[in-house]
């Protein structure tokens, strides 16, 4: 059975990565930061900006398309499109711009996202600033209970998870901030890099809002992300080996909301990443066993569990063992928590290198590489493979 996003398999291909150096306190501008990732992808892939005609980003990126154009030197522009809903908007943009590739809207299409989001605006700070809006007026059933920040909406759903199959935060969460500082530890790139944490070490970090703590939750980063896509076809006569698009999906469950769906089923779980992944194994006619590296949005430790569960690695309950265990390598960058937030782009960013083989951290043989977007909010994923 053919699904959504099945005609985008082997069309599109990823071909160049660049970003700029992750920091607490940029000093310029989230323009010039944009502007510096898209010019160090372009390079990466071999291509000049002339090249460029079509770019995509995030309803929450601050650079116009063709403001981040001027700034490049790129001209004319047949395609420009941006993708809502955060971070889960990351796997998202490269869909938009394999479909506008796969359709002969555009040949050569930049996805990016730039902020300071440590020196300037800082989303976990909390929403009670947001201008009026339909989206603030469905937060605001949960503001005057003090459910201001994403950390306390994804704790309640953290204390379902733990109550549900008898875990405590330490055996559960502990595992997955490991794993994440453990690679960022060796990555130069990483905030993190040389400082690997133990299961004591997340256990005595402080709470943030119970039972997340500290070392639950992702970094605040200023810096950018680049990604260059074309078609598989070009790609093969460009510098790096084609990260291909075998195929890319975006889901959004019943009763959606974003990050405080407190009443729509299980707590538990997340159904905005179960409808992707069933979209994205259709497509792709692949599924978890076909998986060499998972790239999982790790915004908070919980949500990684539940994304193994939701996209089928392991049952229910079952993920904290899972990670433990080392079934699948995850997060090979140090991920969110480790390396950057960088709104998941970063992310896709290892996925590619892990195709390419030039990880860090590189996982042996890694051909299918699955990464994902943010969850609690409608998502996005993809997968990324060697050509042929």
């Amino acid at each position: 059975m053919s699904g959504a996003g099945s005609g985008l398999r082997a069309r599109a291909a990823v071909v160049g990565i660049g970003a700029t150096e992750f920091s607490k306190d940029s000093g310029r501008s989230e323009l010039r930061l944009a502007a510096e990732a898209v010019r160090a992808a372009l390079d990466d892939a071999g291509l000049t900006p002339a090249d460029v005609d079509g770019m995509v980003t995030f309803t929450m990126d601050t650079n116009p398309e063709i403001t981040v154009a001027q700034a490049c030197g790129i001209g004319e522009l047949g395609f420009f499109s941006r993708v809502h809903y955060g971070g889960g908007a990351a796997c998202g943009t490269v869909l938009q711009a394999a479909l506008a590739i796969a359709s002969g809207v555009a040949e050569t299409v930049v996805c990016y996202r730039a902020f300071n989001e440590r020196s300037g605006r800082r989303f976990g700070s909390g929403v009670q600033d947001r201008e009026p809006s339909a989206e603030g007026a469905a937060l605001g059933w949960m503001m005057p209970y003090g459910l201001l920040t994403p950390a306390s909406w994804v704790a309640m759903a953290a204390q379902r998870y733990l109550f549900t199959y008898g875990l405590t935060p330490e055996e559960a969460f502990g595992p997955v901030a490991v794993v994440a500082r453990r690679h960022a530890a060796t990555n130069p790139a990483a905030h993190f890099h040389g400082r690997p944490i133990t299961l004591a070490d997340h256990a005595a970090s402080r709470w943030i809002v119970e039972p997340l703590r500290l070392l639950d939750c992702c970094q605040e980063t200023d810096g950018a992300q680049a990604l260059v896509l074309t078609s598989v076809e070009r790609a093969r006569d460009l510098r790096r080996p084609p990260a291909v698009v075998l195929g890319a999906a975006q889901g959004a469950g019943r009763g959606q909301e974003q990050m405080t769906g407190f009443h729509r089923g299980d707590l538990a779980a997340l159904p905005e990443a179960a409808a992707t992944a069933r979209r994205l194994w259709r497509a792709t006619g692949l599924g978890p066993a076909d998986i060499d590296v998972g790239i999982l949005y790790d915004h908070f430790t919980p949500f990684v569990l539940m994304q193994l569960e939701e996209y089928g690695f392991c049952g229910r309950g079952e993920a904290a063992g899972f990670v433990t265990e080392g079934r699948l390598p995850l997060n090979t960058h140090g991920g969110q928590l480790g390396e950057a937030y960088l709104h998941g782009m970063n992310g896709i960013a290892e996925a590619v290198r892990q195709v390419r083989g030039t990880s860090v951290n590189q996982v042996p043989g890694a051909e299918r590489v699955l990464a994902t977007a943010g969850t609690g909010v409608p998502t996005s994923a993809v997968v990324l493979g060697s050509d042929g």
